[in-house]
């Protein structure tokens, strides 16, 4: 049967005008005349039986219909385009797996571990993208994520990884000559906040059965490698994921300051569209990664 779809020079072209937003630019980018832009957008408009752009004075603006098309043709046309490097640079052999990632995670944990994976897989490449909020499959080129919640998400499939236990770490400069303060004292430090989890600070005491004023206050930070470098400085305290943290704890850059380990209510999965499942790179990486992380469980005693 043959497909109802429009050229992929027209869809080109378009992709190209909506994101510049101009029939002239478009024309630059792809080495055309912008009547060739006009004829192509016209008959794409003509195909699919509605208006993509509206004219003004001014120039040419994204109707809803050609917004949201837009942002559709854009993924469509990376995931092409993607398949054909993939296909070049492999030669048919193996293939790619597009991961969004934690940052800190990544760099911390999966990236130590990830030459273990391509030695037994060398025709598979492992691209990371770095995530750090929630987002939706749908709108990005990603075959699968490393995410940290309470859950996986709806419409994904996916498996556990570990559980997250945090600890209370600053530089030993910082609490000279004693290794160790009680969780009292904690609050007599400045607290180095997290800006994605502004209550850690205050589930943390909460743990302990305790309160403290100034649990929300203190300088704000994206992620966890910005608060383990902060610590690292001495400017405060952190709360920060152990496995985040060995290399740090084992040189004596940081030191765990309380005796207590908070299990926190976010764990670390690898998440991946429904449809995606039966991807052989998928599968092979799911595999290994579930294997790398059983031995990390039991080694470090998480959950």
């Amino acid at each position: 049967m043959r497909r109802k779809i429009p050229s992929t020079l027209a869809l080109a072209m378009f992709e190209s005008a909506a994101r510049h937003q101009s029939f002239t630019k478009a024309a630059n980018e792809l080495s055309v005349t912008q009547s060739a832009v006009c004829r192509q957008i016209a008959g794409l408009e003509e195909f699919l039986g509605l208006k993509l752009f509206r004219r003004t004075k001014r120039g040419v603006v994204l109707t809803d219909a050609g917004t949201g098309y837009g942002r559709q043709v854009r993924i469509r046309l990376d995931e092409v385009e993607r398949d054909a490097f993939e296909l070049m640079a492999t030669g048919g052999r193996g293939g790619t797996l597009e991961l969004g990632v934690v940052p800190t995670f990544a760099t911390k944990w999966l990236l130590p571990r990830l030459t273990g994976f391509l030695r037994e897989h060398p025709e598979v490449t492992v691209n990371l993208t770095p995530r750090t909020r929630p987002f939706l499959f749908d709108d990005t080129n990603l075959d699968a994520a490393i995410y940290a919640g309470e859950s996986t998400w709806p419409g994904t499939e996916g498996f556990f990884l570990m559980r997250e236990s945090l600890v209370a770490v600053g530089s030993p400069k910082l609490i000279a000559p004693r290794r160790a303060i009680g969780a009292k004292d904690v609050a007599r430090y400045t607290l180095l906040q997290q800006t994605t989890r502004p209550f850690a600070w205050r589930t943390w005491f909460a743990s302990l059965g305790m309160e403290a004023e100034n649990d929300l206050a203190g300088p704000r930070l994206e992620l966890f490698s910005m608060l383990t470098e902060a610590a690292i400085q001495g400017m405060g305290i952190a709360l920060i994921p152990r496995f985040l943290i060995e290399d740090e704890l084992r040189r004596g850059l940081l030191v765990v300051l309380v005796a207590h380990e908070y299990l926190s209510d976010r764990s670390y999965y690898l998440i991946y569209p429904e449809q995606k499942s039966e991807r052989p790179v998928l599968l092979a990486f799911q595999a290994w990664l579930e294997q790398q992380a059983k031995a990390y469980r039991g080694s470090s005693g998480l959950g």
